[in-house]
């Protein structure tokens, strides 16, 4: 954290908008940005909604409605909305919930997607309904460390049960027992989709050096996962998956044939499922659809706002996504792709980060690759039917390594030993019970630190706070009690109603603090671009007197006796 005042800059009046003007004045770099997108997209949304157990094309109408719709309702510039790896866990946990039996019975699995997409329907109006509260500040409840350990626990979950579909195997349901089955799984898998399967996840892993290796133009902007369907569709088709055969290797006979290729209709029109809301009016069903609707909503609202705001602050103009607005776009999308058979979407940030990289200006380039979407898997079903599930998994593997990547865990231990300990914790929470739950156990362990380092309850919950006009243009706040994760929320409305709504300058004083965690140190630390874009500051004063728990600049801070 800065403790130095820093003068932002006004937002130039040039930046673009999306607006009418900025639809014909950018359509050129927004169909270009869209264009690529969709390249990256296509893939994702098949391998995500496979992996989801819905239907492929399921993950292809969320990024259609999300496009089209969102792109005329949010104001977030250059997100792109869509299925998120980060939501595999709770769609999948709900179709099994609803009695999903991985194709073994199709109609079970049929009532299971109904229920499912009822489920997802009703978690969409929740959302519409927490942005006109205007809750979307409720994701600055979270602490840094259970944020980030619960997208970790979800990529070791996502590359615990895609990696054997990547070898040609099906996965177990639970991640542990996965773990279990794991080396008869390597024995028996089938070695030429392995080969499809392996050389995907090479490709991947090899185009971020290469690319390196690449003078600049438009080669070094084809996307890695058009790469990989550029070789695993010929792999697949010189194996003759379009047809059922089998094959012998090592004495052993394996079978090939379209099980492992993407099956979608020829007709869209014919892929549209509607929800089944007895998941509601059923009591034997209610309680399992309450449960997941507060997980679609929770965990949708928080990745989509964590999203946006990364997002925001990687924007070449410094625009700002009014996330109640946002939060709004995304629960109508999603309320209209659940009604259509669509997975829930989210801003996704891999997708929207790639948006940026190739050029885009405006919301539109978000509507131009879903256009791009519709216009190819309506007009080339036959296409994506050539795409081999191994293929998909590929991806969805290195998407999950990089949720859990160890740079993810070293820069978590190069903050504070307390912090790898909640960060852990709520991994361990998420796989051995589930994703609320584990989210609730890495809350609790932060209480527990926070009470091992002798902070009183009634300053955990309300930050006791001092107000001092210094002059006719800055304010001073002053934090007498803590400043920490769970009294975030009400500290920060006093600063953005002091400052950023009078018009203020402020400097936060916590010499008065007996801790200051790392969630809010980061806070403040992100609210200094707030600040700069109204073209005020914001300064931290009194962290003179605290002892850091870690060299890390955002570190924990303890008042010294």
């Amino acid at each position: 954290m800065r403790e130095s005042s820093s003068v932002g800059v006004t937002p130039s009046a040039a930046a673009p908008r999306g607006d009418a003007e900025g639809f014909r004045r950018w359509i050129r770099e927004d169909m270009t940005a869209g264009f690529l997108v969709f390249l990256i997209a296509l893939p994702l949304c098949l391998g995500i909604s496979v992996a989801s157990g819905f239907p492929p094309v399921a993950g292809v109408f969320t990024a259609i409605v999300g496009a089209c719709l969102t792109s005329f309702i949010s104001n977030s510039e250059l997100t792109i909305k869509g299925p998120a790896a980060g939501l595999i866990v709770i769609v999948l946990g709900a179709m099994q919930a609803f009695g999903f039996t991985g194709g073994q019975d199709p109609a079970k699995d049929l009532e299971a997607y109904r229920l499912t997409l009822a489920v997802g329907c009703a978690a969409g109006i929740v959302q519409v309904i927490f942005g006109f509260l205007r809750t979307g500040v409720v994701g600055e409840f979270f602490p840094t460390a259970v944020v980030h350990g619960m997208l970790a626990a979800i990529g070791v979950i996502i590359i615990l049960k895609q990696f054997p579909v990547m070898l040609g195997e099906k996965a177990a349901a639970e991640p542990f027992e996965i773990l279990r089955e794991l080396p008869e799984m390597l024995l028996g898998l089938n070695p030429a989709i392995a080969l499809v399967g392996i050389t995907s996840l090479a490709i991947l892993v090899a185009m971020p050096w290469v690319r390196n290796l690449l003078p600049d133009g438009w080669v070094k902007r084809v996307p890695a996962q058009l790469i990989v369907l550029i070789v695993a569709v010929p792999m697949a088709l010189g194996l003759g998956l379009g047809h059922e055969h089998s094959y012998v290797f090592g004495e052993r006979e394996y079978p090939l044939g379209p099980q492992f290729l993407i099956n979608v209709p020829a007709r869209l029109s014919t892929a549209v499922t509607f929800p089944d809301f007895s998941a509601f009016t059923d009591p034997a069903r209610l309680w399992t659809s309450l449960k997941w609707l507060v997980m679609f909503a929770l965990v949708g609202n928080l990745e989509s706002i964590l999203s946006a705001k990364a997002i925001d602050m990687v924007d070449p103009w410094k625009r700002k996504t009014t996330l109640d607005r946002d939060l709004v776009a995304v629960g109508a999308a999603n309320v209209v792709a659940a009604s259509i058979g669509g997975l829930p979407m989210i801003s996704e940030i891999v997708r929207s980060k790639a948006n940026i990289d190739n050029g885009a200006r405006t919301r539109f380039a978000d509507f131009w690759h879903g256009i791009f979407l519709f216009a190819f898997v309506a007009l080339a079903p036959w296409l994506v039917r050539a795409i081999p599930f191994a293929a998909l998994a590929a991806m969805l593997v290195y998407t999950g390594f990089r949720l859990a990547s160890p740079a993810e865990f070293i820069s978590i231990w190069r903050i504070g030993r307390e912090q790898m300990v909640i960060f852990l914790g709520t991994i361990i929470g998420v796989l051995a019970t589930d994703l609320l739950l584990g989210v609730a156990i890495g809350v609790a362990t932060k209480f527990v630190i926070h009470a091992i380092h002798g902070l009183p309850l009634r300053t955990m919950f309300k930050p006791f706070l001092e107000i001092r006009v210094i002059d006719d243009t800055t304010i001073q706040i002053d934090a007498v009690g803590s400043a920490v994760f769970s009294n975030w929320i009400p500290f920060r409305g006093q600063i953005e109603k002091l400052g950023l709504l009078d018009g203020n300058n402020v400097i936060v004083n916590l010499e008065g603090a007996r801790l200051v965690d790392h969630s809010v140190l980061e806070k403040l630390h992100e609210l200094e671009n707030d600040f700069e874009r109204a073209g005020l500051w914001i300064r931290v004063i009194g962290l003179e007197g605290h002892r850091p728990l870690s060299r890390h600049p955002l570190a924990t801070r303890k008042r010294a006796v």
